[in-house]
This record gives C-alpha cells, structure tokens and sequence, in this order.
C-alpha cells in the first residue's frame, strides 16, 4: 500500500502546532487506518481487469448464442411464410380452375340452349319470330348476367389474391421488423 502524503511530515506539523509527539504519531496512525480501510472498502466494489475481460467475453458469447437463435427462428419462420404462400397459391389455381369449369359448363348449357331455340325458330315461322327475339333477348340478358357475374368473381379471386399477399407481406414484414 501507498500513502500519497508523507506521514513524518504530518507529525511535524502537528508537534508543532502544539501537540506531543505521541498525540501527532497517534492521529497520524489513526488517519492511515482510516485510509486503509477505505482503500479496502473501494478495493472490494472494483474489479480487476481480467475479471472484467473474462465478464465482457461471457457477455459476448451470450450474445453469439442469441444472435444464432434469432437467425434460425428467422430462417424457420421465413419457411413458414414460404409453404403458406404456396398453400394459397394451389388454393387460388384450385379456384382458378373451378371458375373455368364453370365458365365451360355455362357456355355449353349456353350453346345447347341456344341450338335448341334456333331449331324451334326453324319450325315455327311467323309466330316463332316474335318467341325468337324474346328468346334472343333472354339470352342476351343472360349471356350479360353471366358476364356481370364473371367479372364479379374475377374481381373476388382478385380482391382475395391482392389480400392473401398483402397478407403474407405484412406478415414478413412484421416478423423482419421484430428480428431487426
């Protein structure tokens, strides 16, 4: 242990401000032990260098054990998002082709229903003129609902497309902003 002040200097000072020799050497010790003692007080809450590195390298190591937990829970759940993504994918072909049947399936009733009335025109002359633009006129409205109701699934297939990605996007962008 180090003083960084001169003891023998104190007790001159102090004899020859009116104490005894004994009095000062008793002060001056009593002052040492003080230092002592807060020295080994402040000693007791530091830490040495290597036992600072040693913490810094298991605080490193701790955060090299989370960093590579944070990346395969980041790889897992970009998995995630990628099978669901073509979950939906073959859901919307499925749907996609359904509506194609449909549509296929319309055009032939369409059709048949149509040679049908053609047929009948054929036989009936004068009247059936009349019956045939009724007909026509039915099939027109029908043939434009059909469309009207084509559109409105394509719009729907659309509008559910557009959500499921909008969907899955926010979702991975939800995930790289906590991961980040």
């Amino acid at each position: 242990r180090r003083l960084f002040f001169d003891t023998h200097a104190l007790v001159c000072l102090l004899e020859e401000n009116g104490f005894t020799t004994q009095q000062s050497e008793v002060i001056v010790s009593a002052l040492v032990k003080i230092m002592n003692t807060n020295v080994d007080m402040i000693y007791k809450d530091m830490v040495t260098k290597v036992q600072q590195e040693i913490a810094l390298q298991q605080v490193m190591s701790h955060i090299g054990g989370v960093k590579k937990d944070m990346i395969i829970l980041e790889k897992s759940e970009f998995s995630a998002l990628r099978s669901e993504n073509e979950k939906i994918k073959l859901e919307l072909q499925q749907i996609k082709k359904q509506v194609m049947d449909e549509i296929t399936k319309v055009r032939a009733d369409n059709k048949l229903n149509l040679n049908l009335e053609k047929s009948r025109v054929k036989e009936l002359h004068a009247q059936q003129d009349r019956a045939l633009t009724q007909t026509d006129r039915k099939i027109d409205t029908e043939v434009a609902d059909l469309k009207t109701m084509l559109e409105s699934h394509k719009l729907d297939n659309i509008k559910y497309l557009a959500g499921s990605v909008f969907t899955c996007l926010t979702v991975a962008l939800g995930f790289y902003r906590l991961w980040i």
